[in-house]
């Protein structure tokens, strides 16, 4: 594949260019800052293209060339000072690459969205791509996915071939920052700095290992039906059974204290009040904590039926995330 890739810096997207590269594919990398691109520009076949989601003309020279597009760049912060940001990136962004993919012969375009767009399962049994959602969305995130998802929908209409992807709750090897917060707090958890229990421990989320995502995105483009939407998730936990798999993984059992969730609530309310005097983000908001007292089980069937999916237990993935962290110097 000649491939086009947004969001390289980002910890889906760094993972997806080091897996393209090893494959033998061309990657052309959208890059805002170079000086955060001088790892994967190292890799083979790799290079970069200057400019952003609002660039027409350096989107259109981005795709030149490319018979595939991955478009991984989203703003998916809980929160922005600039409340029109994450329309701009994550809508308006989204359709100027679609014009410029459709425009320069682009034969298909992964759009990788997120599981929390199909909505919160109304228990534990896993719920899938075609589940009709009955509540509103949580955040600026899910609503401008949602609303880029019709866009890479209509684009498809028009005869450029696209494919929705829906990761669930992403954790492994990679930076360790916001975008990749829950390996932050395996690794908060390993150190003995992590001791909160989200509510009483009951509610379910999916947990997918970030190589089996970057494995299902190569694969929607290689194998998925045009104009389909593809759930990637992983297993699924309820907050205790994840604690629990990472005190058996790391042997270390951890006393977590249950946080109810009105008081979550008004944790992330003062946060937010505090954001709205300074500027600066709260590190989680009371819309957040409100989704993830919610149960997020998701069954992944369509991707393994038709693209061939699989996907690593978390107890496997939880230890591959460790290692990584030891090799890294992260654990002690």
């Amino acid at each position: 594949m000649k491939v086009f890739l947004t969001g390289a810096n980002g910890f889906i997207g760094q993972r997806l260019a080091e897996r393209l590269s090893a494959e033998g594919h061309n990657v052309k990398c959208l890059v805002r800052a170079p000086e955060k691109f001088n790892a994967l520009s190292r890799l083979p076949g790799v290079t970069s293209c200057l400019g952003d989601l609002d660039e027409v003309n350096a989107l259109a020279e981005g795709v030149s060339g490319c018979d595939t597009v991955f478009h991984l760049a989203a703003y998916a912060k809980p929160w922005s000072r600039d409340k029109r940001l994450p329309y701009r990136i994550n809508v308006t962004g989204t359709e100027n690459l679609l014009r410029a993919a459709l425009q320069n012969g682009v034969k298909r375009f992964v759009f990788t969205s997120s599981a929390a767009v199909i909505g919160p399962s109304p228990g534990v049994d896993p719920i899938d791509e075609s589940f009709p959602r009955s509540v509103p969305y949580y955040n600026d995130y899910e609503e401008t996915k949602a609303e880029a998802e019709e866009l890479v929908r209509s684009y498809n209409r028009d005869g450029l071939e696209t494919v929705i992807v829906n990761p669930s709750r992403v954790y492994g090897p990679g930076p360790v920052n916001e975008s990749n917060s829950l390996t932050k707090m395996i690794k908060l958890y390993s150190r003995g700095r992590w001791r909160i229990l989200p509510g009483d421990g009951s509610c379910v989320g999916s947990y997918v290992l970030v190589d089996d995502v970057v494995s299902g995105i190569i694969l929607a483009a290689k194998h998925g039906r045009p104009g389909e939407r593809y759930a990637l998730g992983g297993e699924n936990l309820t907050f205790s059974q994840f604690f629990n798999t990472l005190a058996e993984v790391t042997g270390k059992r951890r006393l977590l204290i249950p946080f109810p969730v009105w008081l979550m609530v008004a944790i992330a309310r003062v946060m937010e009040w505090q954001a709205a005097l300074t500027g600066w983000p709260p590190l989680i908001t009371s819309a957040w904590v409100k989704k993830y007292l919610n149960h997020w089980s998701l069954s992944s069937n369509k991707a393994m039926t038709e693209l061939g999916y699989s996907i690593i237990p978390f107890r496997e993935g939880a230890q591959i995330t460790l290692d990584w962290l030891k090799k890294e110097g992260e654990l002690k």
